[in-house]
């Protein structure tokens, strides 16, 4: 059985390089590539080159992209176990600037049908699992079902909750263990779920007291884990369930990194984090967002998304 299993989506991703980002109206000169993506592959590719058996659930097009998906997941040893779809392979349109900031638009396509049927197909897989890890690039009942299946077997659930104009349900983010949001999406669920509306750019500069209350009212029973960005992460604890950790709330350092590209930094992060929980499920929380950190920092320094994983592992 895979220790990992990601649930999501697979986009073949079309980047365009360019000194700045388009605005409206404007045309701008850029340097094009292809590659892979989506937020599920991306994931599943980083819990692999981070050492974790690793298996992917998705949905895939009879064509070039789900072929493209099959080939580049068994390189890393990475099982796909794919839902046929009668829509093409998801895409993504990536821009990224000169100083790595991106803007991304996505096309679903087969995304979008992955099934509920199809997810409680794959209960064994689930339940035999030690970390299911989801996003929201799928239809959210099929990640509900995923969640909640591997939720009741005892396995240990993480919920990255993007993107952020993806509207998680109370019930999903219950049956979550660790919930990973960055600042963005951390705002956009306390408006939806707790009636606080903040700015996205003012959750890194609230004192770390404030932040906790906000994640205990958003996941009263779980961890949230908010990642920062070049501030790193904030973590918050149930204080019954403190993971190995000595205080219930805490700030992490971001790793320095050379940075050329953050497309798919999130989700390094999020397959880091799954794979070190899986590798050492008994060491302390914060050792595992160390790592975490330091994998997605690595992933920032080469262009591309699932091209961009590092081979890094717990040990090194």
């Amino acid at each position: 059985m895979s220790s990992i299993v990601v649930v999501g989506s697979f986009n073949v991703d079309h980047v365009w390089r360019c000194e700045t980002l388009p605005v409206a109206g404007a045309t701008v000169a850029g340097r094009y590539s292809s590659g892979p993506g989506g937020k599920g592959f991306n994931q599943a590719i980083a819990a692999a080159r981070a050492g974790a058996s690793t298996a992917f659930v998705c949905s895939l097009g009879s064509d070039a992209g789900g072929a493209m998906a099959r080939e580049l997941a068994s390189q890393d040893g990475v099982t796909v176990v794919a839902e046929s779809s009668n829509e093409p392979t998801g895409t993504g349109g990536i821009y990224v600037d000169s100083h790595g900031r991106n803007t991304i638009v996505i096309g679903p396509g087969a995304n979008f049908t992955l099934s509920t049927g199809f997810i409680a197909a794959q209960q064994d897989l689930l339940a035999g699992a030690q970390v299911v890890l989801a996003q929201l690039e799928s239809p959210l009942e099929s990640i509900e079902a995923a969640i909640t299946a591997a939720h009741a077997a005892g396995v240990t659930t993480i919920l990255n909750p993007a993107p952020a104009n993806a509207v998680a349900s109370i019930s999903l983010l219950r049956q979550s263990d660790i919930l990973t949001p960055n600042e963005t999406e951390f705002a956009g669920l306390l408006g939806r779920h707790v009636g606080h509306r903040m700015e996205a750019d003012d959750v890194a500069a609230l004192d770390g007291n404030t932040l906790h209350g906000l994640c205990r009212q958003l996941l009263p029973g779980g961890t949230v884990v908010i990642t920062l960005g070049a501030v790193g992460a904030f973590v918050s604890h149930e204080d019954e369930q403190l993971r190995g950790d000595t205080q219930p709330y805490y700030r992490v350092a971001a790793e320095s990194a050379q940075t050329v590209d953050t497309t798919g930094a999130g989700d390094a992060f999020n397959g880091a984090l799954a794979a070190s929980l899986a590798h050492a499920p008994q060491a302390a929380f914060n050792l595992h967002v160390r790592f975490a950190n330091r994998f997605a920092a690595r992933s920032t320094e080469r262009e591309g998304a699932a091209a961009s994983m590092p081979r890094l592992t717990p040990e090194d």
